[in-house]
């Protein structure tokens, strides 16, 4: 794989200089979702290959890594976990429990509230997962001070972004 090139007009990005030359920022060297998006899609390609096995997707896998958590929430928790709107969750949801991994119910004391429960299958599905984030964090080439600084990095990003709560 060619090496992606750095971003070496970073100082073009908005608020980094008074000058802003829309040439250079436009460039996709330039570009932080580039790198981000990359390496996501990288780290994702590492989890899908392990999860094909146990059928499951990534979108369902971090469902299950919120209800592993703490089972039998609202789908509007589950939403406000992931940072993903009902209407691109509840299909996932939808599938999973046609799989037999979990239930959909409402909420007594509010009809509206739906509900999302383990099954037993999906509760057995976290043994056969659980080396999952050993293996994922073995391929990716980063110490661990790196990751966790990286880490800290995208959550900086997440928090302080108010897209992500809607």
């Amino acid at each position: 794989m060619e090496k992606l090139p750095r971003i070496e007009g970073i100082d073009s990005l908005p608020g980094a200089t008074p000058t802003y030359d829309y040439r250079e920022a436009m460039k996709l060297s330039n570009q932080l979702c580039f790198p981000l998006y990359a390496a996501s899609r990288n780290v994702i390609n590492h989890y899908t290959s392990f999860l094909k096995p146990l059928g499951i997707t990534y979108t369902q896998y971090l469902v299950l890594l919120v209800l592993w958590e703490k089972d039998n929430l609202p789908v509007g928790e589950i939403c406000q976990r992931l940072i993903l709107d009902n209407g691109t969750l509840s299909p996932v949801l939808k599938k999973m429990e046609q799989a037999g991994l979990l239930l959909r119910s409402r909420q007594v004391a509010d009809e509206r509230v739906v509900l999302i429960s383990l099954t037993e299958e999906g509760r057995a599905l976290q043994e056969k997962a659980k080396d999952i984030p050993l293996k994922v964090g073995s391929c990716i080439p980063l110490s661990r001070e790196h990751a966790q600084s990286l880490y800290s990095l995208l959550y900086e990003i997440l928090d302080r972004d108010p897209s992500a709560e809607s």
